[in-house]
């Protein structure tokens, strides 16, 4: 076995000194002054809601928006059409109601779509907007109906 060679003491000390900043300089190093901007979200990638976003269930006037967990706004536009069957009239069938909603979220454009009070004949009473699921659960009576929204994070 050829001999082990031992570097003096001193040479050991000089050498660790050098290098001691070159290994760990990775570690001390300030961040940097500025990060850089934030880089915009594509369209095809729709915004996460935060995490703690939870379920619930708001009542809007026609004309009245809401501003949801992650900044966007949801916003009751109009009544569109009310065929419903009028409160203490038997009818063949208990019509529909539709409005109108428009999502605007915190970056990019608006989106717009009607949701309905009967599902019957395919008609849509939820809607995904961005990060968010939003039901009709109600629709009251009268020319400017209060409208129940539920509004949960889609897929959850």
């Amino acid at each position: 076995m050829p001999p082990s060679r031992r570097i003096p003491p001193v040479a050991a000390a000089v050498l660790a000194a050098a290098l001691a900043p070159a290994l760990l300089g990775g570690c001390a190093a300030a961040p940097p002054a500025s990060s850089p901007p934030e880089a915009p979200m594509s369209p095809s990638t729709p915004p996460t809601p935060p995490p703690a976003a939870a379920a619930r269930t708001l009542v809007l006037d026609v004309g009245e928006t809401a501003t949801l967990d992650d900044g966007s706004r949801l916003t009751y536009l109009r009544l569109v059409n009310d065929s419903r069957c009028p409160p203490g009239v038997q009818c063949i069938w208990a019509g529909d109601a539709e409005i109108a909603l428009r999502w605007q979220p915190a970056r990019g454009p608006a989106q717009e779509a009607s949701l309905h009070t009967s599902p019957l004949q395919g008609r849509a009473t939820a809607t995904t907007f961005g990060p968010w699921q939003v039901r009709l659960e109600d629709l009251a009576r009268g020319d400017a109906p209060k409208a129940t929204l539920h509004i949960a994070p889609a897929g959850g």
